[in-house]
């Protein structure tokens, strides 16, 4: 019985956590029997990088990416995948929630999985690789040694050990080093906040809550190799290296780029992340001005409008409540580091969830004195709120604490203002506790 209230529990801290697979696991569904692979000499190996686009789940939104290699004298290409999960592997929810995601790698036909690809809808590029002949044998003597039942496990990070780090490790092994040593000292372009903002910008939510619960980790300057956590990085800084061979020959590395499939009608990775902030604010304040309204009707009709507006303290405690009650959690007990040091937590946390019952309280109290004491608490609660907005801003003028959390701030401002100091009813409720003083 305990186990299964753990494991339900995990399921549900799963369902918030779901979004943060990136970039594209895959599924562990079906495989495909390949032949079994014997010595190929150099000459006859081409070494190939896949770069998949975006598909339509939330966790393929950013893409995937693996390694193809084909036996030139009989065309069989072998599709070596380091991207793989499966629902099936033993606590696979409690482990996920707590942020001990195992992954795997595996080999299949590359036909099959790229007519895979293409059937959903996903653009395939394959880059071929100018490589000697000994790298080529190299390459292929890894990526056999990588799927051996004692190396194709490991243990899976969103950013610094997903399905892209076999395939750069390849790379930097086929040139001597000179890829990681190139891209580690190169300033990257943006933060990974920013790049993750730059595949989630078409869907609202998940643009917010995904940037909400990551913390201030993310927000340091970036390498360029940092940035190749995503595989089109990869892909776009494949073709424009070059690398001196063992005979000194300069080469670029990659001989051809061929396009075998461009998706159509998906939302595009835009080149520069927009300002959402902006977004937010007009949220924040198209909300407020619909609590004005719900202020405005109890002040005419004093029993519609206190439901309705207790009504909206419960789902507004709830909501907000709830994301920072998974972002404690995730924060303090788990290994998803990505959500440590996080100052969303000082104006939204699971102190929010209060307001739940306080709301309901409020809205049926018979009359103004039964639901003055829960509208003390509910402005006592937003106020709190709108602190620590402020001092979230205030801790950024100190470089250690910066967090690019503005759109959380401009979401929550406008209405936590309102509901803390909305000016009639504050009067009247101040009017009637201090009246003696008064």
């Amino acid at each position: 019985m305990k186990g299964q209230i753990i494991q339900r529990i995990a399921l549900c801290v799963m369902l918030g956590l779901s979004v943060f697979i990136i970039p594209s696991a895959h599924a562990v569904t079906t495989t495909h029997s390949v032949p079994s692979a014997h010595s190929v000499p150099g000459e006859d190996l081409a070494i190939k990088i896949a770069v998949m686009g975006s598909g339509d789940e939330l966790y393929f939104w950013f893409g995937h990416i693996a390694l193809v290699i084909e036996d030139t004298r009989t065309g069989y290409s072998r599709f070596y995948d380091y991207g793989l999960f499966s629902f099936e592997n033993e606590n696979f929810f409690v482990n996920f929630a707590f942020g001990r995601l195992w992954y795997s790698s595996g080999v299949s036909s590359a036909e099959n999985n790229i007519a895979g690809y293409i059937h959903h809808n996903r653009s395939v590029i394959l880059y071929t690789l100018d490589l000697p002949p000994e790298k080529r044998e190299e390459v292929w003597e890894f990526a056999e040694q990588s799927i051996l039942p004692e190396n194709r496990d490991y243990l899976y990070h969103h950013f610094y050990h997903n399905c892209g780090n076999p395939i750069l490790t390849i790379i930097n092994m086929a040139t001597d080093g000179q890829f990681r040593e190139r891209y580690s000292i190169e300033p990257g372009r943006f933060t990974l906040r920013q790049h993750v903002r730059r595949h989630t910008w078409f869907s609202p939510f998940f643009d917010w809550v995904l940037n909400f619960w990551m913390g201030q980790n993310i927000d340091i300057p970036t390498t360029v190799w940092d940035e190749m956590f995503l595989p089109s990085e990869i892909g776009r800084h494949l073709v424009d290296f070059e690398y001196s061979d063992s005979k000194g020959i300069t080469r670029s590395l990659v001989l051809n780029k061929e396009v075998v499939n461009q998706s159509h009608g998906r939302p595009i990775v835009l080149d520069i992340p927009h300002r959402q902030w902006p977004r937010e604010l007009a949220v924040g304040l198209l909300f407020s001005l619909m609590l004005g309204g719900l202020f405005f009707l109890q002040a005419k009709s004093a029993a519609y409008g206190q439901v309705m507006l207790g009504l909206m303290h419960s789902f507004t405690g709830l909501f907000f409540g709830g994301v920072g009650l998974l972002l404690f959690f995730m924060s303090t007990f788990t290994s998803h580091d990505y959500t440590y040091h996080n100052a969303n937590l000082l104006f939204a946390n699971p102190l929010l969830l209060i307001a739940v019952p306080l709301g309901i309280r409020y809205a049926v109290s018979r009359n103004y004195d039964s639901r003055l004491k829960a509208e003390f608490m509910l402005r006592l609660l937003w106020l709190l709120v709108v602190l620590g907005i402020f001092v979230s801003m205030a801790i950024k003028l100190f470089p250690p604490f910066w967090q690019d959390n503005l759109t959380d701030q401009m979401l929550m401002l406008p209405f936590a203002l309102l509901l803390a100091l909305e000016p009639v009813g504050q009067k009247r409720m101040i009017e009637r506790t201090f009246w003696r003083w008064l």
